[in-house]
């Protein structure tokens, strides 16, 4: 039975909806590794495929220890790390906790830089930041390869794993990439993501849909988050 024409019709209402991921999509978590031990020039670490391969320094561990707390229940499917230790390392607890074992994805290995001239701020290492490209530092992977590179360990990942939750532990300049890319940022408005942070992206065929950057609340002191 109709309402009579003189009485007050209820509004429209149209509520704002939280985000959900698409069934057809992958979600990615992006881990930077945990805080690597100090480069000795006295002493260098290993090199895997000519890039400095060193493990974690004691903080990285704890790092990687709350990475594995915070992720444990969180539904992960797949671990992937890079072919450098440093990732591997941090992917552990969490790998151990989970009963996962971690796949390594070579195009997710980290442009080589120069850490003692990054950390002296050398001149080339300023123009690096000045002009947003790591192509100034001498030897270094042209920025298009790179980007081609991560790109397509990207759709690779999120191919593999249409419907499921993947942690990736990989490296800051490599967060940085995948983070341009999917928001058409300028190339280094995603470069500084903190040890052990978390940064999330959904898949969905072409859509690249940030979710999150440098997430350390799982870092923080209690009552400091």
């Amino acid at each position: 039975m109709s309402a009579p024409d003189d009485l007050p019709q209820a509004a429209a209402s149209y509520r704002q909806n939280r985000f959900q991921v698409p069934p057809d999509a992958a979600e990615l978590l992006f881990v930077r590794h945990g805080e690597s031990e100090p480069a000795l020039l006295d002493a260098p670490a290993p090199l895997v495929d000519g890039q400095s391969d060193p493990g974690l320094a004691p903080e990285g561990r704890a790092q990687a220890e709350l990475v594995a707390l915070r992720l444990a229940s969180a539904g992960i499917d797949a671990i992937y790390v890079s072919t450098l230790r440093r990732t591997a390392e941090t992917a552990a607890p969490l790998a151990a906790r989970l009963g996962l074992v971690p796949r390594v994805e070579a195009a997710l290995r980290e442009v080589g830089l120069f850490r003692k001239m990054v950390s002296e701020h050398h001149p080339t290492a300023m123009r690096m930041w000045v002009q947003e490209s790591f192509e100034v530092i001498p030897g270094a992977e042209p920025a298009a390869e790179f980007a081609a590179r991560v790109r397509d360990a990207v759709a690779r990942l999120a191919a593999a794993h249409t419907g499921q939750r993947v942690v990736v532990f990989t490296h800051g300049g490599v967060i940085g990439q995948v983070l341009a890319l999917a928001s058409g940022s300028r190339p280094f408005a995603f470069v500084t993501s903190d040890n052990g942070s978390i940064s999330r992206l959904v898949v969905s065929g072409e859509r690249w849909i940030v979710r999150g950057y440098n997430d350390t609340a799982h870092l923080e002191p209690p009552g400091q988050g």
